[in-house]
């Protein structure tokens, strides 16, 4: 996969997650019943994406970046199917456990690919336009979220992320035999 097609792949991750991370605390609102619960919940997503690292950087030699990041991909998809059927609490930290351990996937995948990608000569103004589209794609989406959720409702908001995140999952897949 060359770096164009990995930005239009982390650009729609981007765009999938801002359509739900910024907006996903009015959902854990309305299941727990104090900003503790809220802390809990973001702590395990941390605590397990710092402790899944070590184990993930061995895989992503073994596996290679793509699988990992379609892995990331289909596994948000899924997890965001479920994620407007949680009504207790410990159904959220179950959630969270599981989505620290799919970001920490995401993070490292991401960065393993872009070290591999880039020239050392040019890697500073390759990685700046990287971040540079990915982060208006993620901006436009938490806008026009911010929109549609005064139309739709916040479960909704899951649904359509889950349809982003799975065909970002087949989009990586399908360069998975490309060097650059």
């Amino acid at each position: 996969m060359n770096t164009r097609n990995f930005i239009i792949y982390q650009s729609t991750v981007g765009i999938a997650a801002s359509i739900i991370f910024p907006f996903y605390i009015l959902f854990l609102k309305n299941v727990g019943s104090s900003y503790s619960q809220f802390g809990w919940a973001y702590g395990l997503f941390a605590l397990t994406a710092a402790f899944s690292y070590p184990f993930i950087g061995k895989m992503a030699d073994k596996l290679g970046d793509h699988l990992l990041l379609a892995i990331y991909s289909w596994g948000m998809a899924a997890i965001l199917l479920v994620f407007p059927l949680a009504y207790e609490i410990w159904h959220v930290y179950v959630l969270q456990i599981v989505m620290g351990l799919l970001g920490a996937i995401q993070k490292n995948s991401e960065k393993a690919f872009l070290a591999r990608a880039v020239n050392k000569e040019t890697a500073g103004v390759e990685i700046g336009r990287y971040h540079e589209w990915t982060s208006i794609g993620a901006a436009i989406a938490v806008i026009a979220t911010g929109y549609l959720v005064d139309f739709l409702t916040i479960g909704s908001l899951f649904y359509i992320a889950s349809i982003a995140f799975a065909w970002s999952g087949f989009y990586v897949m399908k360069f998975r035999n490309e060097t650059k």
